[in-house]
């Protein structure tokens, strides 16, 4: 059996990103992925700006990209989603 490309999430951490909320996102989904063991499942990565100020706390999940998302509960759903795909 083929090992799964690990799924990649972007994050926005511009201080208007990480202020309107990705900073908890942040924490969320790493939380999120050490106690459902997917370590070797997600990446998480930070940029510094994506570039998309105006709409955010901005992120990408794979390929697709999202703004306005505060509720990290509903990120959590998205990378749930992206997993399954």
């Amino acid at each position: 059996m083929a090992e799964k490309e690990k799924l990649r999430v972007e994050l926005c951490m511009g201080s208007s990103c990480f202020a309107r909320g990705n900073s908890g996102t942040l924490m969320s989904l790493e939380e999120f992925s050490e106690q459902n063991g997917l370590s070797d499942r997600i990446e998480l990565e930070g940029h510094l700006c994506l570039g998309k100020c105006n709409s955010g706390p901005h992120m990408r999940i794979g390929d697709k990209e999202y703004s306005g998302i505060t509720d990290p509960d509903a990120v959590i759903d998205l990378i749930k989603k992206a997993l399954e795909e």
